[in-house]
């Protein structure tokens, strides 16, 4: 698959900043109520109770305020999803100026683990971007390099991150296929890397939707209008390029969307995580109707396969398809959302 450079030019144009913020708060900022889908929630039901194992799930068109959702506040394994955390954790050192995309790091023997990804792969000692090591713990899911990005932000910045966003029950308990350094929390062998609840990681997946980036406070400051326009939204949009360039697309994208992503360009930016027993995707899902977040957890499967058959990822595809069909009947449209810069305004359609 071919993929488009990572963008790393953080600066926009003064001009127009005011109009196109206005529209970013208008449209994607400030979310419609919330309103639950109860007709939508029984159809993901019977779908989840058809499945060999749990499913927990939240669903929300940032544009209608529609909501669905299964368990959507139980405590779940997160597998390689709690890697959008560590990504909002660097945005949130990049805005503070403590770290850049474009800063240099050093694949060390030391940080080469198993599992998904190429670096472990890769003759160290190899400099890469944090841009690059971002990229590839996304798209890839590549642990070596979490593990790099962890030991470059830290554990327990990334944690003091996720409680700023108020975020209560998420947790990035320690490094990938690497022994925790002191003792643990007591629920820590339960849930492996990390926990969080579908609710809370679709809460991060909307944080980079929006570009509400600013931890202190949920909604954006007018006194900080300039800053927003000209570094959090290229910055925003930088992070949803990686997302967007996923190439895990077995489970929610599996049967909402048929394009050549590489060609074209996405219209879902995602991140999935899995185990034996484990698969969740987390998603941003361009629609004719609006964007819409989904966050869905499956555990306990009784289908352990790791191949595109397996049932659970079927399961993560049935759900995003129910969703679709019923909140954007027309189906998806990738230029329908700023993935560039979501604070700035929406392209001219043809």
């Amino acid at each position: 698959m071919k993929h488009k450079s990572l963008r790393m030019n953080l600066v926009l144009p003064a001009a127009g900043f005011t109009a196109a913020l206005a529209w970013a708060l208008a449209s994607f900022c400030q979310p419609a109520p919330s309103q639950d889908d109860q007709q939508l929630d029984q159809r993901l039901l019977s779908i989840a109770q058809a499945h060999h194992g749990h499913v927990a799930l939240y669903a929300h068109n940032l544009k209608t305020g529609q909501t669905a959702s299964l368990d959507p506040d139980q405590p779940v394994k997160t597998a390689s999803v709690i890697k959008l955390g560590i990504l909002l954790d660097a945005a949130e050192q990049i805005r503070a100026g403590r770290a850049a995309l474009s800063e240099k790091l050093v694949l060390t023997h030391d940080n080469q683990v198993a599992g998904s990804g190429v670096l472990a792969q890769l003759t160290a000692p190899l400099e890469l971007t944090l841009g690059d090591t971002l990229t590839l713990m996304i798209i890839r899911s590549d642990n070596t390099a979490t593990n790099m990005a962890i030991d470059r932000l830290g554990l327990a910045h990334v944690n003091a991150t996720l409680r700023a966003a108020g975020l209560r029950q998420t947790v990035l308990y320690k490094k990938v296929f690497v022994p925790s350094q002191g003792p643990m929390p007591t629920d820590q062998p339960l849930f492996g890397l990390g926990k969080t609840t579908p609710r809370e990681m679709a809460s991060i997946m909307e944080r980079f939707a929006t570009c509400n980036l600013a931890l202190e406070d949920s909604a954006p400051k007018a006194q900080s209008v300039a800053r927003q326009t000209s570094v959090d939204g290229p910055l925003c949009g930088a992070l949803l390029h990686m997302l967007r360039n996923q190439q895990d697309r077995d489970s929610l994208p599996r049967y909402i969307e048929s394009l050549d992503t590489s060609e074209q360009g996405s219209a879902i930016a995602n991140k999935t995580g899995a185990l034996n027993a484990v698969r969740n995707d987390v998603a941003l899902i361009a629609t004719k109707n609006g964007p819409v977040v989904i966050a869905a957890f499956t555990s306990d499967n009784t289908d352990q396969r790791w191949n595109g058959d397996n049932e659970a990822e079927q399961t993560l595809a049935k759900l995003a398809q129910a969703i679709i069909a019923r909140w954007s009947p027309g189906g998806l449209d990738p230029a329908a959302f700023p993935w560039e810069n979501p604070l700035a305004p929406a392209a001219p359609r043809p």
